[in-house]
Parts: C-alpha cells; sequence; structure tokens
C-alpha cells in the first residue's frame, strides 16, 4: 500500500478526516522550505501538498499567484524541489507528499525522468492541473510504473457522463475542487459540498479531499464531517507571506486546522 492508502486507511478506522496542507516551495526562497513542512507535519498535517512554482498557476488565486512569483524570483527550480522533498522524506517516512503543480515543469524532460525523479526523491502522488484525465497517456502510465499515485480532481461540473473517466487510473485520492474557480477566494456551501461528496462516493472507493476556498477551522471542520479529507492552501501561504516566511507564523493556523479537523466528528454517528 502506498502512504497515501495507508494514511486514509488508518483515519478511516479513527472515524476522521485527514488534513492536506499545502504549501508552495521555494517560498519565500527554496532555504526557508523545510522548516515550514516540518513545521506544517509538526503541527498536525496528515498529508502535505508542495506546490512546484510556475509562471502561469491558471488555477491559483491571488495568494498562491504571489508565491509562485516570489519563489520563481528566489530562483527556485525543480532540482530545488526535489531536493526538499527527499529532504523531507529524511525526517518524516510516514507523512504522505503530493507535488501539486503544472504540466510544463512536469513534463519538460519528459514523463519517464520526472517519474523517476519522483521515487528517488519518496513523492507519493502527484496532482498536475492541467492536464485532463482524457490526456492521461503524456504522464499517468510513467508514475503508475514507479508507484506514484495520479490524483485526480473533480469539480461541481464534472457530470456522471465524464466521472468515469476522471476516475480511470486515478488513485491516493480524489480531489474535489468545491467551488467553479480559482483557489482561495470563494467557499461552496457545506450542503452543495455534502451531496457531492455523496455523488462521488456512488462512483468510486478513493478517499475524497475537499478543497479550494477553505479558510477557517470552521470551514474545514463542517467539511471533515462529510468528507475524507480537507485541503487547506491560501489561508496557509497567506500566513506565511505576512511573517516572511516564518514557519512559526503559520503553527497556530495549522493546529487549529489539525484540532478542527480531528474533532469534527467527535459525538456524531460513525
Amino acid at each position: 500500500m502506498s502512504r497515501l492508502a495507508i494514511t486514509f486507511a488508518r483515519l478511516r478506522t479513527e472515524n476522521r478526516a485527514a488534513l492536506v496542507a499545502f504549501v508552495t516551495a521555494g517560498d519565500p526562497s527554496p532555504a526557508h522550505t523545510p522548516a515550514i513542512l516540518d513545521m506544517i507535519a509538526e503541527a498536525g498535517a496528515d498529508v502535505i501538498e508542495l506546490g512546484m512554482p510556475f509562471t502561469d498557476p491558471m488555477a491559483d488565486g491571488p495568494a498562491i499567484q504571489e508565491a509562485n512569483i516570489r519563489a520563481l524570483g528566489a530562483g527556485t527550480k525543480t532540482a530545488d524541489v526535489l531536493a526538499i522533498a527527499k529532504g523531507f522524506r529524511a525526517k518524516h517516512p510516514d507523512v504522505p507528499l503530493v507535488l501539486m503543480g503544472y504540466a510544463n515543469p512536469m513534463l519538460i524532460r519528459g514523463a519517464s525522468w520526472f517519474a523517476q525523479a519522483l521515487e528517488d526523491a519518496g513523492i507519493d502522488g502527484v496532482i498536475c492541473v492541467d492536464v485532463p484525465a482524457e490526456e492521461d497517456a503524456v504522464l499517468g502510465p510513467a508514475l503508475r510504473e514507479k508507484g506514484v499515485d495520479l490524483v485526480r480532481l473533480a469539480t461541481p461540473t464534472t457530470d456522471a457522463a465524464r466521472l468515469p473517466a476522471v476516475l480511470e487510473g486515478a488513485s491516493g485520492f480524489l480531489y474535489y475542487v468545491s467551488v467553479a474557480g480559482i483557489t482561495g477566494l470563494q467557499q461552496a456551501a457545506t450542503d452543495s459540498i455534502e451531496a457531492a461528496v455523496a455523488k462521488l462516493r456512488a462512483g468510486t472507493d478513493l478517499p475524497i479531499a475537499v478543497g479550494f476556498g477553505v479558510r477557517t477551522p470552521e470551514q474545514a471542520a463542517a467539511i471533515a464531517r462529510v468528507a475524507d479529507g480537507v485541503v487547506v492552501g491560501s489561508a496557509i501561504v497567506d500566513a506565511l507571506a505576512k511573517a516572511s516566511g516564518d514557519p512559526e507564523a503559520a503553527r497556530a493556523l495549522v493546529s487549529q486546522l489539525a484540532d478542527a479537523v480531528r474533532t469534527a466528528r467527535v459525538g456524531a454517528e460513525a
């Protein structure tokens, strides 16, 4: 079993959701990121998403766009991202690490090179925002050959006719983008998220994590009651940006999010 599968299975036995925390690699510099990742893991994140800096992060809102600009301005390269991941894996052997980003930096050296590099760095999964399921052949087979999970995205516009294509070849978890928009700016109503998760569960046994627009412990707890995971990115990136990358600036937020997710189902029926 992969680290993602092991983690979600364990949390299922504990009757709780996972906190999936996102930060951008190299923001504000590659030297800052290892300590930030350590802080996130120590503060209670169950899964970490590490963003690959890119010049045109089309799915991201202002907070993560600006983080990409800072990271690129600091000279962050793919080699830096892989080195950061490898260092994290040596210190945190059991925490799943998922790389999130866009096709250009992932495929510029070829899918086989990229998949091998991920395996060498101890990266567990990939979310590639701009390679749709219908173009799986450009990346999916290479990742699966190396045992790297390909996490797919479903959205409010993913209907029953397209969902099987999204799920084909997907593994790790299914990432439900709760709003038809970019990261950080909007928040879907809990009722709509609950209905969407129920529909997705009818089509897959993969854990379902919900993200985009989740900023507060209260929002995270509401989602954790109905989903298998809660993804928080922009709020953490914002907290770090305001403190010039000081890991301690985000520790309180991540701890509060982790506590909210961990206790969301306490007292509820299993």
